[in-house]
């Protein structure tokens, strides 16, 4: 593997380019890849193409730009390169003031992984990292335009949005807002994406600029990367989003070398302009900016999502010749650029808005989660459910509430949103009873009196505006346990009572603007009041409580509730008790992931494990129904008959949860990450240089073994490989081909159906190692896939081009890519470890 090098400090000086300092970091190669086409490989080519949205490219050299930036007062323009307050918000995560002598209009800038986040409702559709899951970059296009539209319906300029960071630890608490683990898949879904945003008129922003692949420390950390693998793996996807057009760029917090990422130069200017063409222009993530001067010369455009260093200081800085104004001006040239190409600058604000149309984005939203739902295990066709005597048990809290998304800036007010236990229900109608049970218990029970002394009325407890309200006494345990406290709260988070058990507190504040992540599926209550959960060891006897709470301008109400093993033990006798007396059991377990915070296991987190094992001991026939941010560690998957792997399925969910359940569609779903069987078996297991980073800085020191291939570079199995998806249906593969052009690899095969179902096959192709090339390479590469939908007994005739950047390393000693010749094996299978057919072909210069 290759060692991982510093990028050196960005330059200084504003009016150079240290071409010099660009090779030793990034190289200098001139082949740009280009936007995915429908086979999931990148087409290679010196110029930046396939724009999306409104024509014409978005550089200088646009007249009306020129006419305005020689009209704008200094003040007018820093006033467009940075954040400001929003004298109407609508909900969004930031505002751009306009400059309205010259019409030029604000922006509004949302949140949109999976809708748009707004104080209106929108659709919420699936998680990017479900919609990933079909393999099929036109189903991202179609995901993209309701984005677009809904975003411009509901007063928006620009979308925070898609993210395209790889999944390089299952831990991170992101993964469910990005793509998967594989470059070339996620360059072709992120170009896809960006194609439907922008041709709906709404800007969008590829995130987070680079190697955000952690929350852990994220605003700190300081990545060191190889050259070889920054090239070859974490960049591969902003490249295509480039290629497809991206209006802006989002800076990432962390440092790069020992440079934050919105100072550094090599990355802001020599790879993403000078190298790939960019046009658009560059903001800063929130509060992600450090420094005046050696921001806006490495290339960052906007901070977000104030002015500390963007506003005043900027202008001193330009009064004193810190920062020639010809660095303002080229920012504000690059933000007008964009806004003119997207129309937005003639005076009347822009193109009409459309209005929303709920119908069309829920028909996408639960054709998206169908399409992305993953069988992983289906023991003696266990699905799909075939309604009739003796029922069906749903159990677990995600059956009874809608798991729609994820928290942080991912979340979305939806339109509606059904539980999968009443979708169920409908599904099954007459022929079957369903019956539930809770499992487990996300939201406390009230604490006893009894325990309190004295008795305290934490149940329901109101303090009027202005006043406090304070608790002094004590909470007796009859044995040693676990509790979960749940605080219920209204108002905003950092209003919340304060509570201490033995001096402790319960609930602290997370620092600055992280304690206002939430909106997942348990951070409220079903009344509508927020949540915080607390799991503490308590002894057996008396332990001092102490709570104060503040009644603030507007009052307070709050709740203190629990969970301990008594109550558990309780909740699961009751799911064995329906498990037992059902035919099937359906079992819905949940892992809440948030931005901000990453996991700090893979297993599920609480008690479901125990629960499951209850549950498949009394019945076999248990689907487990997965609604978790990312890899899930399974330690009862022996015992369970069938796992469905859901996500966050958004608004549509349960109708698309049921309907798979009960077979009304094939699931389509192939794992884009793969599953480790533990916490000590996967790419960054037992080295913490690796993850979470040690003094501060975190090594990639697996170079481009990411993912899929860290598990065949070390001959690790994991418990589900990368494209790893079951059928209600069988496939067979034959008649494989490979043919070198002279440009590109020609593979050919056929895949049948032989089964008597229709069903969805994703035929995936992967290409091995060169042996002229003495660089380090993976086992296999992804160089292509198909997804098909094949009616029973079809036989089709597939074709997959691969062509050179997927053939090729990056060489970090001529800073440039080397094309891997020689005689390279072919395999085409259903997952990186379901490799069926091989072939070999000779590849040339």
């Amino acid at each position: 593997m290759s060692d991982p090098v510093p990028a050196p400090a960005p330059t200084r000086t504003p009016d150079s380019v240290s071409r010099r300092s660009a090779l030793r970091l990034l190289g200098g190669a001139v082949t740009v890849a280009t936007a995915a086409t429908a086979t999931g490989c990148t087409v290679p080519s010196h110029t930046v193409a396939a724009r999306s949205g409104p024509d014409a490219a978005a550089g200088p050299g646009r007249p009306r730009v020129e006419r305005l930036l020689a009209r704008l007062t200094l003040d007018e323009k820093i006033s467009l390169l940075h954040g400001a307050t929003d004298p109407r918000p609508l909900g969004q995560a930031g505002h751009v003031a306009g400059v309205p002598r010259l019409g030029i209009p604000p922006l509004r800038l949302a949140d949109g992984p999976a809708g748009v986040r707004a104080t209106r409702h929108a659709t919420a559709l699936p998680a990017p990292v479900l919609l990933a899951s079909a393999f099929d970059p036109e189903l991202a296009r179609r995901y993209g335009q309701v984005i677009g539209r809904e975003g411009r319906a509901l007063g928006q300029d620009v979308l925070l949005s898609p993210m395209v960071n790889l999944i390089r630890t299952p831990y991170a608490g992101r993964n469910f807002e990005t793509f998967g683990e594989d470059p070339l898949l996620s360059g072709d879904l992120v170009a896809a994406e960006i194609r439907g945003i922008q041709g709906e008129g709404l800007i969008a922003t590829v995130k987070h600029f680079a190697l955000n692949n952690q929350e852990r420390d994220r605003e700190s950390v300081d990545v060191r990367v190889g050259e070889q693998a920054l090239h070859e793996v974490e960049l591969r996807g902003f490249e295509a989003a480039v290629a497809a057009g991206a209006g802006a760029v989002m800076s990432a917090y962390n440092k790069v070398g020992g440079t934050f990422a919105g100072e550094h130069r090599e990355l802001l200017t020599e790879v993403l302009r000078d190298r790939w063409g960019f046009e658009g222009w560059v903001m800063s993530d929130w509060s992600a900016t450090h420094s005046t001067v050696a921001s806006i010369t490495a290339g960052l455009d906007m901070e977000m999502p104030d002015g500390r260093y963007f506003g005043a200081a900027l202008k001193s800085a330009v009064r004193d010749g810190s920062v020639p104004e010809r660095y303002v001006d080229r920012a504000v040239r690059r933000v007008l650029g964009v806004l003119d190409r997207f129309g937005l600058l003639d005076g009347r604000g822009g193109p009409p808005r459309p209005d929303r149309d709920p119908r069309a984005g829920a028909a996408v939203a639960l054709e998206v989660a169908k399409a992305g739902a993953t069988l992983l295990r289906n023991e003696h066709d266990a699905l799909p459910l075939r309604p009739r005597a003796g029922g069906i048990a749903v159990i677990g809290p995600s059956g009874a509430r809608p798991f729609v998304s994820g928290g942080g800036s991912a979340h979305v007010v939806p339109d509606h949103a059904d539980s999968p236990l009443d979708a169920i229900r409908r599904r099954a109608g007459t022929h079957a009873q369903v019956t539930y049970a809770l499992g487990e218990d996300l939201f406390g029970t009230a604490l006893p009196e009894d325990v309190l002394g004295p008795a305290a009325g934490l149940e329901e407890r109101r303090v009027a505006a202005g006043k406090t309200w304070t608790y002094d006494g004590t909470l007796t345990a009859d044995r040693d346990d676990e509790w979960m406290f749940v605080l219920h709260f209204d108002g905003e988070p950092t209003e919340r009572p304060k509570v201490l058990l033995d001096g402790k507190e319960l609930f602290p504040l997370r620092p600055g603007y992280q304690e206002h992540f939430s909106g997942g599926f348990g951070s409220a209550a079903p009344d509508g009041l927020s949540v915080r959960r607390a799991t503490a060891l308590v002894t057996e006897g008396r332990h001092r409580l102490r709570i104060t709470a503040e009644g603030g301008a507007a009052g307070l109400l709050f709740r203190l509730r629990c969970a301990n093993g008594t109550t558990r033990a309780r909740d699961v006798d009751r799911a064995v008790a329906a498990a037992r007396a059902a035919r099937d059991v359906v079992l819905f377990a949940y892992e809440d992931a948030t931005e901000g915070t990453d996991r700090t296991t893979v297993a599920l987190p609480g008690h479901q494990a125990e629960l499951i094992e209850a549950v498949t001991a009394v019945n076999p026939r248990t689907t487990v129904v997965l609604n978790t941010s990312s890899a899930t560690s399974m330690p009862w998957l022996e015992r369970t008959a069938a796992v469905l792997q859901m996500y966050y399925p958004g608004q549509e969910g349960a109708a698309a949860t049921a309907a798979v359940l009960f077979g009304d569609c094939d699931p389509g779903g192939r794992l884009t990450q793969s599953f480790p069987a533990d916490d000590d078996h996967h790419p960054v297991a037992g080295d913490p240089r690796r993850y979470p980073g040690t003094d501060g800085t975190e090594e990639y020191t697996e170079g481009i073994h990411i993912g899929h291939r860290w598990y065949d570079a070390e001959g690790v199995r994991p418990l589900f490989p990368f494209g790893h998806g079951l059928s209600y249906t069988s496939f067979s593969y034959g008649e494989p081909s490979v043919r070198w052009s002279g440009r590109e690899l020609h593979v050919g095969f056929t895949v049948r159906n032989t089964g008597r179902r229709d069903g969805i096959a994703v035929p995936q192709v992967y290409v091995g190692r060169a042996p002229d090339l003495r660089l380090d390479q993976p086992v296999r590469v992804l160089g292509g896939y198909r997804r098909l939908a094949l009616k029973a007994g079809e036989r089709r005739r597939v074709a997959v081009t691969v062509r050179p950047p997927t053939l090729s390393s990056w060489d970090p000693e001529r800073h440039g890519w080397v094309l891997g010749t020689g005689r390279r094996t072919v395999w085409v299978g259903a997952s990186s470890r379901d490799l069926r057919l091989t072939a070999t072909a000779e590849v040339t210069t």
